[in-house]
């Protein structure tokens, strides 16, 4: 299934100035790095986002939150995002900041 491009915008625009953030085709849609750290990924209509182990539990209580499973086991610190959590930018930008904390908690690859 193809990304969505108007999601894909959406996150270009808000992380617009926040450092070394590149694109990079990855899992048959478009992830998001910041020096090299994945900080999130549009895969269809959903966005998955690293927040890291720590705030993994509460970001899940969050409405339109729900485990990562690309592979058939949830990965530890990676959420998927959709519906109500997408909806407004406001929203978006709630799940971006608490991805690129993270991933500019890591070490530059």
């Amino acid at each position: 299934m193809p990304y969505n491009e108007q999601l894909a915008i959406r996150i270009r625009l808000a992380l617009d100035g926040e450092g070394p953030v590149t694109e990079r085709k990855m899992f048959g849609g478009l992830a998001f790095m910041f020096a090299g750290n994945m900080v999130c990924g549009v895969m269809g209509d959903e966005i998955m986002a690293r927040v890291g182990p720590e705030r993994y539990d509460a970001a899940l209580s969050t409405p339109g939150a729900k485990p990562m499973d690309f592979t058939g086991r949830p990965m530890k610190g990676m959420i998927t995002i959709t519906g109500v959590g997408l909806e407004t930018d406001e929203a978006l930008r709630g799940w971006l900041d608490q991805a690129l904390s993270y991933a500019r908690s890591l070490p530059a690859k």
